[in-house]
């Protein structure tokens, strides 16, 4: 229990501007007595009592009210006024705190010299018990910018005292009434209070398909599926965090389902909502958020009364803002009390009102806003009062513009969220408004406040509020047809320039393209409007290819391949055979590959692209696209074709005869010789991409589609351990993973911990193995990466039967393979059948081990994974034949292998096939034979002693060399 206060009570404590004094029951600010209620007062001094102390609603419940019962609305309304007197929040002043569901503390710095801020112990113990620990996305920095609240502190406190429990809550309110400024408010807090807060803008998406995508943005989270949901779900569900999604109205209803699954699957995140109606999903409450308030009769009020109001406070705010010299009497505070009444409270016709009045005088804007708001009331509109209003205010705003400025609105309404300042001119200025009257309107737009500033973005960058576009796109159609898609027209070469020039290919061209991800919003109106009925496919096609890059640098691959199909499906002769058309074929091969798997229209895609980049002898095209295909038909197992595309990617790499391609085509070559079984000449042309190719870069990752740094690595640990180097080949993948992870880019992550899972099989290291493969798991769900998912039941039950557990894991690798061989993923379907032999043996069905072991085995033979070879021979070995005898079939069978690993330089599997021949010839009485087999194999290592294959290797050697000593000694007898 925490010891009481002293109960000697100070004759003065002083903080900020302010002295209180508690025996007169007095609070000055730099020595004027502050208005302030008796129970606000008691509050100040229960808090200050004990600065950086969290006080709970129910202690100062008890301490204010102590013989009344009251509700803990009483106690909001007398904190709000109490921080209203304080000035808590204005020009950076901060002394009270709330601990959301819990209570308040006083912060501020006292006369003792002790500062009660969120660094102090007291206050980190008590302010931030139990609170999140803040990430990456936490910080206020991600949240839009906050602007000064009015009349909105009780609101506030509502929100966050709802939101202490995780749950669904919805501000619901009439356009410009405020609701995105208190979710941005309520953020703030809750950040600085050290909540994970995350904020989604959904005014740019026009497709419901994509909210899913725009929360997993505002998270951080990259998508590359089908199901974008599901990745987004898999990400958040044991995380605690608030996600603040706004403008959901005109996506009310994905948003509501969308909204229901999060609450279901993720109970510790709580969603936070603005929209002009509820979105009517279990569990939802719902905030109503009502006008500001303002006189209903202001006649005999004065101006400090009147000023009190909040709507009345707002409107002078604003107006001071833009004219500095705008004083007030109390006949204009009416008038100014009147016009908000007519506005029915609602901020952002309050805010232009008080820029028409700081421009215009108050008398003569309350004369023009009366005449509007009664032809708008006369009929012209049926929806409800508030939209009645706000469509007044917008159009008395219109129709006072001058007509530039009129048109320049219209048009600026093609633009979905953030635009820079120089698209904004470009898209304007037409044959009868030039660029320099273009800018000049953008300019006097933003001084009334039909524009405004973004600097989320970028210092240049501007946007229109939701209900101004709304009004301003309604007013362009009825200008006419042409001009709309005139505009459209430019707004869409606009991008097109754009992104033409970003140059990806580069570093410094990707971070270039990289900055234009906040332009997702209007690339993807452009596209949608160049594919359109009334669109232009001139700028349509190259615009899809030029956006390649960019929506692969955001892992949107769904994304990328729908707008290639889109744009191919509509391909004429002005563009077939072009740069665009190869782009959008190369993008289109790559992108079905990881999405629907090796289906038969990547392949198509893939030969078109690469027949075109022939056409047009362009040879790093040919480079890059042969390095598709020979990854396509590595996928589906046709190791011979994609020998064939490796070995056309060196011709080609001679021509250009640069180290980069060099490095491509030389790791093409060697895991195309890997995986046929010639390690001999993998490795030097596997050790030649490593010293050749530079370090990782994620924006030739993105260009190629691959990072073949990655590969080479991964194959050459793969042949190090093939070859007899053990050690070495755990270096080389441990580096490998490390540098993947780094990279950043979930695909090539894969590839590296998919490479390493097998790797760690083969070497029996089963810990590593299973942590590995945890991992894969994890990064594979996470971004939805289809034959991954496919392949993780194979995965886990090859582990479950190097770890003795054969009988369910049989079921699990059948279905895994069933479904890679439904999407032409075969490269890991000797992996699978290499397991399931071992596992039907192990469980006592040996005919099923023959048929399958037989089958693989055909088929490494006829061109698929040729390394395989010696193992699957050696495991034949092992099964009983009916057919024939045992004891001499599985000694064919063994030196077949061994000649085999021989051939391919595969020491590992050498040692393992030489052990079992050993072990036969032993057990027949050839000790010698047996011997001599062994003592090379046991004599030449330099690494690799601690493996269970050389260990087991070493046994074999004990016994054989003590008979052979033995026998030598016996001879020597003989001959004496």
């Amino acid at each position: 229990m925490e010891p009481r206060p002293s109960s000697r009570e100070p004759e003065q404590i002083t903080f900020g501007p302010f002295r209180l004094s508690p025996g007169a029951r007095l609070l000055t600010e730099e020595g004027r007595p502050v208005g302030i209620g008796g129970r606000a007062l008691d509050l100040l001094l229960a808090l200050i009592e004990r600065p950086g102390r969290v006080f709970s609603k129910r202690e100062l419940l008890s301490r204010v009210w102590p013989d009344v019962v009251v509700e803990e609305s009483s106690l909001r309304f007398q904190m709000a006024g109490l921080r209203k007197a304080l000035g808590d929040g204005r020009n950076g002043a901060r002394y009270i705190a709330t601990q959301v569901g819990v209570g308040y503390a006083f912060v501020g710095q006292v006369n003792n010299g002790q500062v009660a801020s969120e660094a102090r112990p007291s206050l980190s113990g008590d302010l931030r018990a139990g609170a999140p620990r803040l990430s990456s996305f936490s910080r206020a920095e991600a949240l839009p910018p906050r602007v000064r609240l009015i009349g909105r502190e009780a609101d506030i406190e509502l929100v966050l005292g709802l939101l202490a429990e995780p749950k669904l809550l919805t501000i619901v309110g009439a356009g410009g009434s405020g609701k995105t400024a208190l979710a941005v408010e309520t953020g703030h807090r809750l950040s600085r209070e050290g909540w994970e807060v995350s904020f989604a803008d959904l005014s740019s998406f026009a497709d419901a398909s994509l909210v899913p995508s725009a929360f997993a943005g505002a998270l951080g989270i990259l998508v590359q599926t089908e199901d974008p949901l599901a990745a987004l779900l898999a990400q958040i569900e044991t995380r605690e965090l608030v996600l603040i999604i706004d403008n959901c109205e005109h996506l009310v209803d994905a948003v509501s389902r969308i909204a229901e699954r999060i609450v279901e699957a993720a109970p510790r995140v709580s969603i936070l909502a603005t929209s002009r109606e509820p979105l009517r999903a279990r569990n939802e409450q719902v905030h109503w958020l009502g006008p500001l308030q303002c006189p209903a009769d202001a006649t005999a009020l004065t101006l400090e009364e009147l000023s009190g109001f909040p709507a009345v406070e707002l409107f002078l705010e604003r107006a001071a803002a833009g004219n500095a010299a705008f004083e007030t009497s109390v006949g204009e505070a009416r008038l100014i009390a009147e016009m908000c009444r007519r506005l029915d409270g609602l901020a952002l016709p309050i805010e232009l009102t008080a820029m028409r009045a700081a421009l215009h005088g108050v008398e003569a804007t309350f004369t023009d806003l009366g005449k509007r708001l009664s032809l708008l009331w006369s009929g012209r509109r049926t929806a409800v009062p508030r939209q009645q209003t706000l469509q007044a205010t917008l159009d008395w705003s219109y129709d006072l513009l001058p007509e530039v400025e009129q048109r320049t609105l219209e048009r600026l309404s093609v633009f979905w969220g953030p635009f820079p300042v120089d698209a904004a001119r470009l898209v304007v200025a037409d044959g009868g408004i030039d660029t320099q009257a273009a800018a000049a309107a953008v300019d006097n737009l933003v001084a009334k406040g039909l524009i405004v500033p973004d600097r989320s973005k970028h210092p240049d960058f501007y946007r229109l509020l939701e209900m101004t576009r709304a009004f301003a796109k309604e007013k362009h159609s009825v200008r006419g047809a042409e001009d709309v898609q005139d505009t459209s027209r430019r707004h869409a070469a606009y991008y097109l320039a754009g992104l033409t020039q970003a140059a990806p290919a580069s570093e410094e061209g990707f971070e270039r393209a990289a900055r234009w991800s906040s332009q997702l919003g209007n690339l993807r109106s452009a596209l949608a409007w160049s594919f359109g009925p009334h669109g232009d496919l001139e700028i349509g096609v190259p615009l899809a290819a030029v956006s390649i890059p960019l929506l692969l640098s955001l892992s949107l691959l769904v994304e990328c391949r729908d707008w290639c199909e889109q744009a191919i499906a509509r391909l004429d002769d002005r563009h077939r055979g072009t740069a665009s058309e190869m782009e959008l074929q190369a993008a289109l091969g790559l992108t079905l590959m990881f999405t629907r798997g090796s289906v038969d229209e990547a392949e198509v895609a893939l030969r078109r692209a690469l027949a075109i980049s022939q056409a047009l002898a362009d040879t790093w095209g040919q480079l890059r696209l042969l390095a598709r295909l020979q990854i396509f038909f590595e996928r589906i197992g046709d190791f011979r074709s994609s020998m064939m595309w490796a070995q056309q990617a060196v011709e080609v790499a001679k021509d250009i005869d640069r180290p980069e391609a060099i490095a491509v085509a030389a790791s093409l070559a060697g895991v195309s010789q890997h995986l046929m079984g010639n390690q001999a000449l993998a490795r030097p042309e596997l050790e030649n991409a490593m010293r050749l190719s530079l370090p990782s870069r994620r924006s030739w990752t993105l260009h190629y589609g691959f990072d073949y740094r990655n590969r080479s690595g991964i194959a050459l640990s793969r042949t190090l351990w093939l070859q007899g180097y053990p050690d070495q080949a755990r270096q080389q993948v441990e580096q490998t993973i490390s540098e993947a992870a780094a990279l950043d880019h979930p695909v090539t992550y894969c590839i590296a911990l998919l490479g390493a899972v097998s790797l760690y099989l083969w070497m029996e290291e089963l810990d590593q193995a299973a942590a590995t493969l945890d991992e894969f798991s994890r990064s594979s769900e996470l971004n939805g990466l289809g034959p991954n998912i496919a392949a993780l039941e194979g995965l886990r039950g090859a582990l479950a039967i190097k770890m003795g557990h054969p009988q369910e894991a049989i079921a699990s690798i059948r279905t895994s393979l069933a479904r890679l061989q439904s999407n032409r993923y075969e490269m890991l379907t000797t992996t699978f059948e290499m397991a399931l032999v071992e596992g039907y043996l192990e469980s006592g069905r040996g005919s099923e081990a023959l048929d399958l072991v037989q089958r693989a085995i055909e088929r490494c033979k006829n061109g698929g994974d040729g390394f395989a070879l010696p193992e699957l021979l050696r495991m034949q070995s092992r099964i009983p034949n009916p057919s024939c005898g045992r004891a001499g079939r599985s000694e064919e069978l063994l030196l077949e292998a061994l000649a085999s690993a021989r051939q391919q330089g595969a020491r590992a599997w050498e040692v393992r096939c030489a052990s079992d021949l050993a072990r036969l010839w032993i057990g027949r009485g050839r000790l010698s034979d047996a011997f001599e087999l062994i003592a090379p194999l046991h004599r030449s290592p330099s690494e690799g002693r601690d493996t269970r294959d050389m260990r087991a290797l070493d046994d074999i050697w004990r016994l054989v060399s003590s008979a052979h000593s033995q026998i030598g000694t016996a001879r020597t007898t003989d001959l004496a």
